[in-house]
C-alpha cells in the first residue's frame, strides 16, 4: 500500500465530531428563535425587575429593561455566540465553556426580559420568585442528594418518591403526638432509613430489579400512608384533627446575611432544615470528592470488582450508602409537614420524587450540579405560579416543561456527556 493510500482520509464518519457538531447546531437554533421571539414578535413596553422588598434595610433600585432593545442586544451576542462556537468546532473539535456559560445567561435574561415584558403587569419581584422557589427547591434537593449517595455507589433509587412520602407522613404524625418538631425530624429520618432498608433488602441481598423495586415501593408507601391518613390522622377529638397538627420549625434569620438583596431572604431566612441543606450539598461534595470515603463510593460505583479486588466490600458499602440517602430524602420529607405545609396530606410530594432523579441526571451525578438542577426546577415551578398571576401570555405548562426539555437535551449529549456510574444498577455477587 502506498504513502498516498495510508494517509487517505476514511470515509467512516468519526463519532466524535458527530457530536462536536451537536452544540453549535443546538446554539444556533437558540440564536435564530431569539431574533424572531424576541426581535421580531417582541413586546415594546419594559419589563421591571424588583429587586428589594419595601421591608429590607438596604433598598436596591428596580431594574427596568426596555424589552424591544434588549431582544435586539442579546440577539447580537447569541448569534455572534454561536458563530464562535461553530468556528471553534471547525478549528479544535471543541468549544470553550465560558462560551456556552455566556449564551445560557444572556439567552436566559433575553427570555425573562421577553416573558416579563409581556405581561400585562410588566413586572416581577426577584425576592419572591426566589423565595418561593426554595420550597419546591428544598425537597427537591434532599431527594436528588439522597439519589448521588445510592447512585454513586452503584444503586439505581427509584424510590425517592416513596421515601419524601415517608418522611413527610412520619414527621407530622410523630410531631402531632410529642408536640416536638425536632422528634418528628428524627422520626422522618427513619422512616426514610426503613424504606431503603427494603430497596437495599430487595435489591443488593436478593438481586431483584432495583427499577422493579423503587417503583413498588413508591406504590407501597403512596398506598400505606394514604390508608393510615384516612384511619388516623383523620381522627377527631373534639372536632380537631389531633394527628395531623405538628409542630412546626420556625426560620433563623442570620443577622446582616439575611439583609442581603435577593441572596439574603433566600439563603440566609431559612429553617434548620434549610440551613442542614446547604450544609449537606457541600459536605457531601467533599466527601466524595477529596476524602478517602468518597474514593471508595466512586470505585464500587464504578469498578464493583476491582474494589472488592483491593478490599473495599462492595455490598457493604452499597447498603450504608443506601440508607444513608434514605436518612437524607426522610429529612426531606419532613419539610413538607414541618416547614412548608404543616400539616400531611395523601401524596403531598406530587411527584417531586421522580423531578429530583431528573435534577440528579442533569447535575451529571454531582452534589453541587444535582442542586443547582434543583434550583432550576424550583425557580421554574414558581416562575409558572408567579406568572400565571401576572397575565402573561404563554402558556405556564409551556414554562413549566422548560427544565425537562433541558434534562432531555442533557441525557441525549447536545450539552454534554451524561453517564451515571459504569456500574449503577448492576448488582454484584461476589464469586
Amino acid at each position: 500500500m502506498s504513502i498516498t493510500e495510508k494517509s487517505a482520509p476514511s470515509k467512516v464518519t468519526d463519532p466524535i465530531s458527530i457530536r462536536s457538531r451537536k452544540m453549535p447546531v443546538l446554539l444556533g437554533s437558540l440564536a435564530l428563535f431569539s431574533v424572531v421571539v424576541f426581535i421580531v414578535l417582541g413586546p415594546s413596553g419594559t419589563a421591571t425587575f424588583r429587586i428589594s422588598q419595601p421591608s429590607d434595610v438596604w433598598q436596591v433600585p428596580n431594574l427596568v429593561l426596555p424589552a424591544k432593545a434588549m431582544g435586539v442586544l442579546v440577539s447580537v451576542i447569541c448569534v455572534g455566540l454561536a458563530y464562535l462556537a461553530w468556528s471553534q468546532t471547525q478549528k479544535t473539535g471543541k468549544i470553550a465553556k465560558w462560551v456556552v456559560m455566556t449564551f445560557a445567561v444572556v439567552f436566559v435574561v433575553g427570555l425573562m426580559v421577553w416573558i416579563i415584558g409581556g405581561t400585562t403587569t410588566q413586572n416581577i419581584t426577584l425576592v419572591g420568585l426566589f423565595t418561593g422557589a426554595m420550597l419546591i427547591t428544598t425537597p427537591l434537593v434532599f431527594g436528588s442528594m439522597s439519589g448521588v449517595l445510592s447512585e454513586r455507589s452503584g444503586v439505581v433509587n427509584i424510590a425517592i418518591e416513596g421515601q419524601l412520602l415517608a418522611g413527610a407522613f412520619t414527621a407530622a404524625l410523630v410531631a402531632s403526638i410529642t408536640h416536638n418538631a425536632f422528634a418528628g425530624l428524627f422520626a422522618a429520618a427513619l422512616a426514610g432509613v426503613l424504606v431503603s432498608l427494603l430497596l437495599a433488602l430487595f435489591s443488593i441481598k436478593y438481586v431483584v430489579n432495583q427499577i422493579i423495586v423503587g417503583v413498588v415501593l413508591n406504590v407501597l408507601v403512596s398506598g400505606l400512608t394514604g390508608f393510615l391518613f384516612e384511619k388516623i390522622m383523620k381522627t377527631k377529638v373534639d372536632g380537631v384533627t389531633i394527628y395531623n397538627q405538628p409542630a412546626h420549625l420556625p426560620n433563623l434569620p442570620i443577622p446582616l446575611l439575611s439583609e442581603i438583596p435577593i441572596i439574603g431572604p433566600t439563603l440566609f431566612r431559612q429553617s434548620i432544615i434549610g440551613y442542614f441543606m446547604l450544609i449537606l450539598v457541600a459536605a457531601l461534595w467533599f466527601g466524595l470528592f477529596r476524602t478517602r470515603w468518597g474514593l471508595r463510593v466512586r470505585a464500587v460505583g464504578e469498578h464493583p470488582k476491582a474494589a472488592d479486588t483491593v478490599g473495599i466490600n462492595v455490598n457493604r458499602t452499597r447498603v450504608l450508602n443506601v440508607l444513608a440517602g434514605g436518612a437524607v430524602a426522610g429529612v426531606g420529607g419532613a419539610y413538607f409537614t414541618l416547614v412548608a405545609v404543616s400539616s400531611f396530606s395523601k401524596d403531598m410530594t406530587g411527584g417531586l420524587g421522580f423531578i429530583a432523579l431528573a435534577a440528579l441526571i442533569f447535575g451529571r451525578w454531582n452534589p453541587i450540579g444535582a442542586a443547582l438542577a434543583a434550583l432550576l426546577f424550583g425557580v421554574a415551578g414558581n416562575l409558572q405560579s408567579i406568572l400565571s398571576l401576572a397575565g402573561t401570555p404563554i402558556d405556564g405548562q409551556f414554562l413549566a416543561m422548560l427544565p425537562y426539555a433541558l434534562t432531555i437535551l442533557a441525557v441525549s449529549g447536545f450539552v454534554g456527556k451524561a453517564m451515571a456510574p459504569a456500574a449503577d444498577g448492576e448488582p454484584y455477587i461476589k464469586e
